[in-house]
């Protein structure tokens, strides 16, 4: 009887089944792309990994999206592979232009990925009238705490305060010299970026005085930047502060440096050996040192650090947008980092691709601190874009990225509006595979 009974149920729950309201592609339309346009933004930054160069794709359903990211050659070659395409179809076009040539796309073919998938889930959202993270699942914050880079965030640098201000585009690398801030000391900049509403204050291993005629020695600067550290933590108070080696520092030197401000209780040490030997330094200096650790801003995609991230030798991943390939990708790196206990701290890059971090990050469960640059003001080619305030990036309902885009502000450079090259196979499934 209870044989009968459980066939029945399957029974009538494989027929409830068939009523139940379908929620499917129904509710998008038909939809090719087009054409890909690419734009200067005014004063544009052309270095790729932090590249504000915007992009557009259009279909022939009326929608456009909007993204970031890459230069001109290789945002022309990505380009090729989605014209003609559903562009709703965006793990395939992902896949497909990662794929379709004769070498895995470096780090600067990446970026321009990225940039494409995101306005492929611009286009998505607005067709479906949802914000991205709504698309991925829904937030689990309220908002993604931040913190401040190149010495002192914008808005609370004193009136007619020099030092290094945040770049439009890209943002700096400085942070370090105990000018910038308008001769502020190192201890009252820290507190200031704290009262402000921001998580952490972040540094550059140049702290510590000046670098005469550009010569940067390691050995002695060890311990100028364990003093300054010091100064650092008096300022924070029970905050956070954070500094970025920038791969300055010899792995012997890094050590020592690790082990001096230790008792200063960084936030995480970023980038404390040289890129190429991350995989060898790195997991040495896990065992050696209490500090938190980090990696990845010059890294593109997930193969690139998993072995640290599996292994737990860092606790907090640099990967960003659109750096690692785009929203797809991010999503899969966040997976990654979610199953090892893995924070995410992305590098700072573009305003719209900082919005689009916003939305893929909030709904990531793990510790999340967004570099951020631009102190809420306003970016006038974007007139909706990242919603900021005193120290936090929030999530809007927007439909796509939130980010809207004056066009006649920007410069057309190039469009694309022929299909590329289309070096692959399928499998029998139709999947993709190489040629």
């Amino acid at each position: 009887m209870r044989r009968r009974s459980f066939m029945k149920t399957l029974a009538v729950g494989a027929g409830a089944s068939l009523v139940r309201p379908r929620v499917s592609q129904a509710a998008l339309p038909k939809a090719k792309i087009t054409k890909v346009n690419i734009y200067d933004p005014p004063n544009p930054n052309r270095l790729f990994n932090q590249s504000n160069m915007v992009v557009t794709v259009e279909t022939d359903a009326g929608l456009t999206g909007v993204g970031e990211g890459g230069a001109r050659d290789t945002l022309e070659q990505c380009a090729g592979t989605l014209i003609g395409k559903n562009p709703f179809h965006i793990e395939a076009i992902w896949q497909e232009m990662y794929i379709a040539w004769f070498y895995p796309p470096g780090r600067e073919k990446t970026h321009a990925q990225g940039a494409l998938d995101m306005a492929l889930w611009d286009i998505k959202g607005k067709a479906l009238g949802l914000p991205l993270h709504e698309m991925l699942g829904g937030s689990v914050r309220n908002f993604c705490e931040c913190y401040g880079t190149s010495g002192l965030p914008a808005e609370v640098r004193p009136p007619g305060a020099g030092g290094a201000p945040a770049a439009p585009a890209g943002g700096g690398r400085g942070g370090g010299g105990r000018g910038a801030g308008g001769g502020m000391s190192l201890k009252d900049r820290a507190r200031a970026t704290m009262e402000s509403g921001y998580r952490g204050f972040r540094v550059d291993a140049s702290i510590g005085g000046a670098i005469p005629d550009g010569v940067f020695n390691t050995h002695e600067r060890v311990r100028l930047i364990a003093q300054a550290c010091k100064e650092i933590r008096e300022g924070v108070g029970h905050g956070d502060w954070m500094i970025d080696f920038h791969q300055k520092l010899d792995f012997a030197d890094a050590l020592r440096c690790c082990r001096l401000i230790e008792e200063y209780e960084p936030y995480f040490v970023e980038d404390p050996v040289r890129d190429e030997h991350f995989l060898q330094d790195i997991p040495k200096l896990r065992q050696m040192t209490t500090c938190p650790l980090t990696a990845g801003e010059e890294w593109g995609n997930r193969w690139d650090f998993n072995k640290l991230v599996e292994n737990h030798d860092i606790d907090y991943i640099r990967a960003t947008l659109p750096n690692v390939g785009g929203i797809t990708e991010m999503m899969k790196v966040a997976a990654l980092c979610e199953t090892h206990s893995v924070g995410i701290v992305p590098h700072f890059t573009g305003p719209i691709s900082t919005a689009a971090l916003v939305g893929c990050l909030s709904t990531f469960s793990g510790p999340v601190i967004m570099e951020y640059n631009f102190g809420g003001r306003a970016i006038p080619y974007l007139p909706e874009c990242l919603d900021f305030k005193a120290g936090k990036a929030y999530t809007n309902d927007r439909p796509g990225l939130g980010v809207t885009a004056d066009l006649k502000q920007l410069k057309l450079i190039s469009s694309v509006d022929q299909p590329g090259r289309a070096n692959l196979y399928r499998r029998p499934d139709g999947s993709l595979t190489h040629w």
